[in-house]
């Protein structure tokens, strides 16, 4: 073989090795950036009980505050037992009150014409052991009469003292009685205004935090069951970025560490704070599939960005290698 011949057929082995190189390398080497996409948890809000939907204060694609009222399902049945509950609330209130003031138990009366007979006898023993002394003193009657009636008197004196520790017990325990019973039923009536209001907040639901209305389920005049959907919203702290870390290079990203990342449309310098990574690797998913990751066993990473509300869910997302 002549030297020329030898020299041509070494440089095109060359040549090819050189194209088969630049074909194939890039399947080989690692990307300069990790591919994922911008995701949002979405929250299905609904009504606790059935209903028509009289209001709706939302549509598809809006952004929402926290606290805005998104919409209502008839609350006329829930208003008026709410209502009868402020009522019945009232009444026991007013119960209550007339307990602490204290009403005579029907009891007390006897006792009391107990304690108006000892009143009489002691008026009698009195003027007995009176009479008696006046004549002691005269020397009409002996002195054992007069010990006699300061006995009786000392008696009814005693049973006068009785019976009105009597009513006293029984109106002190008639009436605590009558007022822990009364606070029961007070407690009892709150407890039920209590429940009342909040089954009638849930006909109108609110936003728990500021985000995007992702869909809306029914219209106003629809008719909705019991805990179905009316409206799908993304709260802004539930958007976050989700990417895939080749399995050799997964021990660099912990739950705490920062990522930064760039999407088409977006601010520049993103940056977002791991907050999980899967235990367990799977093959790259088809919504990145690419040359370069084809067939990669990968681990799933989530990291939570510091504004969510710039984001939208489903965006591509390029996500800068941790060393």
């Amino acid at each position: 073989m002549k030297p020329q011949r030898a020299v041509v057929l070494v440089l095109a082995g060359l040549a090819v090795l050189f194209l088969a190189w630049l074909l194939l390398a890039p399947q080989f080497r690692p990307a300069p950036t990790l591919s994922g996409y911008i995701e949002g948890e979405t929250l299905y809000l609904s009504a606790a009980v059935p209903g028509t939907v009289t209001r709706l204060g939302v549509r598809r694609g809006q952004r929402v505050d926290g606290g805005a009222r998104l919409f209502q399902v008839e609350p006329d049945q829930q208003a008026a037992q709410a209502d009868q509950a402020t009522a019945e609330l009232a009444a026991a209130r007013a119960q209550a009150e007339d307990a602490r003031r204290g009403q005579r138990p029907p009891e007390i009366a006897v006792l009391e014409a107990d304690r108006n007979a000892a009143e009489a006898s002691v008026r009698e023993t009195r003027i007995a052991l009176n009479r008696a002394q006046e004549l002691v003193r005269r020397g009409i009657y002996a002195r054992v009469r007069l010990d006699e009636a300061r006995a009786a008197y000392q008696n009814a004196a005693a049973q006068l003292d009785a019976a009105r520790q009597r009513i006293e017990v029984a109106e002190l325990g008639q009436r605590e009685d009558q007022i822990r019973a009364a606070d029961a039923r007070v407690a009892q009536a709150q407890g039920r205004v209590t429940e009342t209001s909040a089954r009638l907040a849930t006909l109108s639901p609110i936003a728990p935090s500021a985000g995007r209305i992702e869909d809306v389920f029914f219209q106003r005049g629809e008719w909705v069951a019991a805990n179905q959907a009316v409206i799908a919203l993304i709260p802004d702290d539930r958007v976050f970025v989700r990417f895939f870390v080749p399995e050799t290079e997964v021990a660099a990203y912990r739950p705490g560490r920062q990522v930064h990342f760039s999407c088409d449309g977006c601010a520049t310098n993103l940056a977002a704070t791991i907050s999980y990574v899967s235990p367990r690797p799977e093959f790259t998913p088809p919504v990145i599939y690419s040359r370069e990751a084809r067939d990669r066993l990968v681990f799933m990473v989530e990291a939570r960005p510091a504004n969510g509300a710039a984001l939208i869910p489903g965006l591509p997302v390029d996500v800068e290698r941790v060393e």
